[in-house]
């Protein structure tokens, strides 16, 4: 501030890209946070499916049945913010998602079987746009070519969520002076406590008009993003779009899968202890975050060496799912530590899915980016409503001698192969580039 005329100095180029970086990196670190609590208010019913289910008399049927409600008003809410959320401010609407998810923790630490359920709906619907919106606030601070890696960094959220949570919430849950309602508890008081920071320190970046800033030898200039509006219904009926969508839709299923079921196979089929049981469920959660992190890293620079998203970021995505398709088949005939490693990167390394969302917004202009992203979102997410109902169904019509093993392996064997066809077709028909050539050249046509 300048002593006599009481007016701030203009920033230099260099001074104003120095301010931009420092916030962008300070809004992903907090949009990161924001997806530790998305997926670690999803990772807790799984924890407390032991204890909750013989405390409220629930069959694995109706167990199941909660855990899909989750996504019961999921894909609608994500879809519903996604087609608005490029009018509202991004700081208002992520604390406005916030509030809904802590304040629906709060009534399970006295509700029945009844108020579990109202609660997971309501919740499932604020979570609904959580993804969409935090890369679609993230993608407001970097220039496209540059997006690749902080949005990874957003999507290992919800890994981390899960691994450092779920031993936290294991050790809430067997405590005696506390017990599994209060692992809901938790989470509700970290969420409100997330959004007062939120409050403070949320804004919206340079790039949220379409403009891309670059500064490049100490000089700024603006970038415009040359990119026209395209039919939306053309974009979602295009192949790249679809077979995300399918992709999407097995990631979900195998998510709605493990949140829901994996841990009481980790109790009562491996035998782990109770106190273990959450230190061996964060395994694949640290290994898909991992993985994730790794794969933004090594996309980006693919990209930046000239290789196109198709290969730096959907060839990977494929591949992943691929891997632990491979690994969910064959981790019904493993026992021991191998059944513990096929576990790890079975249900580890689909949790990649956010890398789908990232090469669909290569497909349109920032405009429109939120709603193509958010409908993938919204229809993938049908797989996480079925899968949770369809394990407690195998689970509760097994027969033999070990039922829970026996309807557990089966449900996993068909996940496995649902991931397996979901990544080899994202192998060969995601190519967000060709897309987005034909999109805009049918544009172009009709003006």
């Amino acid at each position: 501030m300048n002593s006599l005329t009481g007016i701030a100095p203009a920033l230099t180029p260099a001074q104003a890209s120095l301010s931009i970086r420092r916030k962008a990196w300070i809004v992903t670190a907090m949009l990161t946070a924001f997806m530790v609590l998305n997926f670690a208010d999803k990772a807790v019913l799984g924890l407390v499916a032991k204890q909750a289910m013989a405390e409220l008399g629930l069959t694995p049927v109706q167990f199941g049945f909660i855990g899909s409600s989750f996504f019961f008003l999921f894909s609608l809410s994500a879809i519903a913010v996604g087609m608005v959320s490029n009018r509202i401010s991004s700081r208002w609407l992520i604390l406005i998602l916030t509030l809904i998810w802590a304040g629906a923790q709060f009534p399970i630490l006295a509700g029945g079987a009844t108020v579990l359920l109202v609660s997971r709906i309501a919740l499932g619907a604020g979570e609904g746009p959580a993804l969409p919106a935090a890369l679609h606030a993230t993608h407001h601070w970097f220039p496209a070519q540059d997006r690749a890696f902080p949005s990874s960094i957003i999507a290992v959220g919800p890994t981390i969520g899960a691994a450092v949570a779920a031993p936290v919430l294991s050790l809430i849950i067997e405590s005696p002076a506390l017990g599994w309602r209060w692992a809901f508890g938790v989470l509700g008081v970290a969420g409100i406590a997330w959004g007062i920071v939120w409050a403070v320190v949320g804004r919206d970046g340079p790039y949220r008009t379409g403009h891309d800033v670059a500064v490049c030898a100490g000089e700024a200039k603006s970038v415009t993003e040359t990119l026209a509006d395209v039919p939306l219904w053309r974009a979602l009926g295009s192949r790249a779009w679809v077979s995300a969508t399918l992709a999407g839709f097995a990631c979900f299923w195998a998510q709605g899968a493990m949140t829901t079921w994996v841990p009481r196979y980790i109790g009562g089929v491996l035998r782990v202890a109770p106190t273990h049981v959450g230190t061996v469920y964060a395994l694949p959660w640290v290994f898909g975050t991992v993985l994730l992190l790794v794969l933004g890293l090594v996309g980006q620079r693919m990209m930046r060496h000239g290789i196109s998203s198709r290969w730096a970021v959907a060839g990977l995505f494929g591949l992943s799912l691929v891997a632990s398709g491979a690994c969910l088949v064959l981790l019904p005939h493993a026992q021991g530590n191998a059944a513990i490693a096929l576990m790890t990167v079975g249900w580890g390394a689909f949790l990649v899915f956010p890398m789908a969302p990232t090469a669909i917004a290569y497909l349109v202009n920032p405009g429109q980016r939120a709603a193509v992203i958010s409908s993938l979102v919204g229809c993938a997410s049908v797989g996480g409503i079925v899968a949770p109902t369809v394990v407690g169904w195998f689970v509760g019509h097994a027969a033999g001698a070990e039922p829970l093993a026996r309807g557990l392996n089966q449900a996993f064997s068909l996940t496995g192969v649902l991931l397996l066809a979901a990544g080899l077709a994202a192998v060969w028909l995601m190519n967000p580039e060709a897309t987005r050539e034909r999109l805009q050249r049918h544009a172009r046509a009709a003006a």
